[in-house]
């Protein structure tokens, strides 16, 4: 389906769990008119939450899709999850996403996971909207959150649209419409057609200063960025609407500043006001700069680039599947270029052709088979065989490999036993399945023992895929308690030489290598890096013949783990001398010094044991604060910051995930249930020493 680029927005609905991003986007839909009748989370009646999963916890577990129109313009949006275990929904989506809406709710303000999102979107350049959701609420504060936006988050938030009041009807001051500081009129949303119908009108001559004062600041913040609309102020000209739209629109676009709305979504107020916003300030993806890419032929070579125009070559990024036994369905951004059905295209990483058997516009759980796509498009494509998440599909005659999509790794493990042999071909078959779907889950067989293991993100990321195999694949199997991922790395710097003098078939084999195992020198709160490798060593016959033998040794030992067998990280191996007999020296033979040498020095550069840390965020009322510190300290945890916010007491802290396994349940037990928490992976840090020699006796 061929439509004006111009008109398309490709946006995505972030935010922290529960701050009401499905609502907003069934509100969407409603006023848009894509559902006659808009579902609600509580009932599991969401037109994107539609996994029985999602359906029956009341979040979102899978980043949805889903095409409509407003005023002119054609929507692609995708609704994101909001819990930490489902992260890499947010990050495969914001990688193909041209822009961003991110709501706050009034009441909790910026969460944990609203940094975590704020973070993923800087990454990839997002220019994006705030919306401060849920002021209807008992404690709902617009300013405040404002602030925090600010702070928090290091955003420039320019405020267009203010609310009229706070809080739920039962208070004096409830909040019931908003005041759009663009137009200087108040927004009224209809309760009776569930907030179709919205009345403008003059602003209360007891809100018009409060108004004045707020626009004031909103045309002060805007002429950092144009001289023009200094040069109307300074001259004491009004400002026209028109210029405040493309001002604020050029500034988001460069992620200069954030225009910020307000509402609640779930009572139909404000969301209107939000989508049109998306079409006034979010990019088009013509707005956005050609993508990049390397030639797969010449990797040597300078970028290549794309424009977003339907008569470039074609190009497109792979960053989703829905796996499914009949075939999977893979979900396509189109960022050059026309793709139509039946037509072939190159996998440059496979160097393969793919044929394009169906095109499909997907919204949500259903689908419309479509001829053709173009530049700005988001679609499905069923047939593909060597495609997996993160790969580019390409034009045939113009080859071009974007940038793929990088998954943070996995902290939590669990075993899972088949039932029998004939359970243990089918638990392969779907477990393979579930990989291609899911990037950021792992499975790993033990050739000694059978076991296996799968790795995902956290407790409740294992749980879901738990419940899928029971209840989708009707799978007979046993699961085991989560265990820890740990990490391991090494405390002091060696040199050691490994050797190898040996007979084998009757052949004398023999080689010397020398290499320098040392820590890496990370800051407090780095990410744990993989191992890396470099060499200082150069001869002429060693280069030739055994160079890259030695470093591919290295990296395969590096590879099969640490002393206690977990994978090594924040290493680096130089090699830094080898020895080569003309007659004797043979690629086995070097890979047996390596093996000796990598071993040795392990042992002697001192283990260290590194345990993912959690950062925790709770919010609880004042009278539980002790007990909940009490707990947090017996599990190892350190309180970074208390914060009193309303009647609430907001407790920031963190704490080794190997203590935190079952914690939702304990805290709500402290509480009597009234407290929430979440948490999200901080860094790995080193592991007490009894946790280590626990590992050592094993």
């Amino acid at each position: 389906m061929l439509r004006k680029i111009s008109e398309v927005r490709n946006i995505g609905i972030i935010a922290h769990i529960d701050a009401g991003k499905t609502t907003v986007t069934e509100r969407m839909l409603f006023y848009s008119k894509f559902v006659h009748k808009f579902g609600t989370v509580d009932q599991g009646t969401t037109v994107t939450d539609f996994d029985p999963e999602e359906q029956e916890r009341g979040i979102t577990i899978r980043a949805a899709a889903v095409t409509f129109e407003w005023n002119d313009c054609v929507f692609n949006l995708i609704d994101t999850p909001g819990h930490v275990d489902f992260t890499a929904e947010v990050e495969r989506s914001l990688r193909v996403l041209d822009g961003g809406v991110v709501v706050f709710s009034a009441r909790e303000g910026v969460e944990a996971q609203s940094e975590t999102v704020w973070r993923q979107a800087n990454k990839y350049h997002v220019p994006r909207i705030a919306f401060i959701n849920k002021m209807d609420r008992e404690g709902a504060d617009f300013y405040r959150t404002l602030e925090q936006i600010k702070v928090k988050l290091g955003a420039k938030p320019v405020v267009v649209m203010i609310p009229v009041g706070a809080g739920p009807p039962h208070l004096p001051d409830a909040f019931y419409a908003t005041i759009d500081l663009v137009k200087m009129k108040m927004l009224t949303f209809s309760k009776e057609d569930n907030g179709s119908v919205i009345t403008e009108s003059e602003i209360p001559a007891e809100l018009e200063d409060e108004a004045i004062q707020w626009r004031s600041q909103m045309l002060d913040d805007l002429t950092m960025f144009s001289d023009e609309l200094t040069e109307v102020l300074l001259s004491l000209e009004e400002v026209s609407d028109a210029m405040i739209y493309g001002v604020l629109r050029s500034a988001t676009l460069l992620n200069l500043a954030v225009p910020v709305l307000c509402g609640s979504a779930l009572d139909g107020i404000g969301v209107q006001p939000v989508m049109d916003a998306v079409k006034y300030y979010l990019p088009s993806p013509s707005d956005i700069p050609a993508i990049c890419g390397q030639d797969p032929t010449r990797p040597d070579c300078p970028e290549l680039s794309r424009k977003p125009d339907p008569d470039e070559p074609f190009c497109g990024l792979i960053f989703k599947i829905d796996a499914d036994k009949h075939g999977d369905l893979h979900y396509l951004r189109v960022y050059s270029g026309t793709l139509r059905q039946n037509s072939r295209v190159l996998n440059p990483r496979e160097n393969k052709k793919e044929s394009i058997p169906q095109l499909w516009r997907i919204q949500a759980d259903r689908r419309e088979q479509i001829q053709e796509v173009s530049a700005g498009d988001i679609c499905g494509v069923i047939g593909l065989r060597v495609t997996v998440t993160g790969d580019t599909l390409c034009d045939v005659k113009f080859p071009i490999m974007l940038e793929t999509i990088v998954f943070p790794e996995t902290v939590v493990s669990m075993a899972i036993e088949p039932n029998s042999a004939e359970e243990h071909k089918k638990l392969k078959q779907v477990l393979e399945m579930m990989k291609r779907q899911d990037p950021t889950f792992r499975v790993h067989e033990s050739e000694e023992t059978s076991q296996m293991l799968i790795s995902g993100m956290g407790e409740l990321h294992l749980e879901v895929i738990k419940h899928r195999l029971l209840r989708d694949y009707k799978m007979n199997v046993r699961v085991h308690n989560p265990r820890v991922s740990y990490r391991e790395s090494i405390q002091r710097v060696v040199e050691i030489s490994g050797q190898c003098n040996r007979n084998l078939g009757g052949q004398k084999h023999t080689a010397e290598v020398s290499i320098r195992i040392e820590p890496l020198k990370l800051s407090e709160r780095e990410t744990a890096t993989s191992v890396e490798i470099q060499s200082e060593f150069s001869d002429e016959i060693f280069d030739k013949q055994f160079k890259q033998t030695v470093l591919e040794s290295i990296r395969e030992e590096s590879q099969g783990g640490g002393v206690l067998g977990f994978p090594l990280v924040n290493v680096r191996i130089t090699l830094t001398d080898a020895k080569v007999n003309e007659s004797e020296s043979t690629e086995t033979a070097f890979r047996i010094a390596v093996s000796d040498a990598f071993h040795k020095g392990l042992r002697e550069s001192g283990t260290v044991l590194l345990e993912p840390v959690m950062r925790i965020e709770i919010q609880t009322p004042s009278d539980y604060v002790g007990g909940i510190v009490g707990d947090l300290q017996q599990r190892r945890g350190l309180v970074s910051k208390t914060e009193v916010v309303g009647h609430l007491t907001l407790i920031e802290a963190e704490a080794p995930l190997a203590n935190l396994f079952g914690y939702t349940s304990a805290i709500l037990s402290l509480s009597q249930g009234r407290a929430s928490n979440s948490m999200e992976p901080l860094c790995y840090s080193p592991a007490p020493m009894e946790v280590a020699k626990s590992f050592m006796l094993e």
